[in-house]
């Protein structure tokens, strides 16, 4: 089964934790996890210039046809716009998705909402932790 992590990377901190989620679920028995962070390097991308936007989202595309789950890392006050337009994109083209919400805050349109609806309506299943996720994963991946 092959896993797509969308989540934001721009900091030290996400790109830390994004590694690791991605190092779990590949520890998996039948996992392939694919993560954005591995398929660009920040050197490369200066060097592409105006045409380094379309490479990244092209990429991104392709990583996510090529998946069987999306999981969304749904964190943050907001959630990061990249990682909303992942999880619309593959819940749009019939590709499950996962959301994972470790933030206690919720942050979205209802009292009864993680984060923002057309997001949160978009997750066929919402982890609050990256244990029963994985466990989850595990358990399809199997099948």
């Amino acid at each position: 089964m092959r896993v797509y992590l969308a989540g934001p990377l721009f900091s030290l901190a996400e790109r830390r934790f994004m590694a690791r989620l991605r190092d779990q679920a590949a520890a998996l028995p039948g996992v392939v996890a694919l993560w954005p962070g591995d398929f660009f390097t920040d050197d490369d991308l200066p060097a592409m210039g105006p045409a380094a936007k379309e490479h990244i989202f092209r990429g991104c595309l392709a990583g996510v046809d090529g998946c069987d789950l999306v999981v969304a890392v749904l964190d943050g006050a907001q959630v990061d716009d990249g990682t909303a337009f992942e999880a619309g994109y593959a819940h749009a083209r019939g590709i499950p998705v996962w959301g994972l919400r470790t933030d206690f805050r919720v942050a979205g349109d209802t009292v009864h909402s993680l984060v923002n609806c057309m997001i949160e309506c978009a997750c066929a299943r919402t982890f609050r932790d990256e244990a029963p996720l994985l466990e989850a994963m595990a358990a399809v991946a199997a099948k």
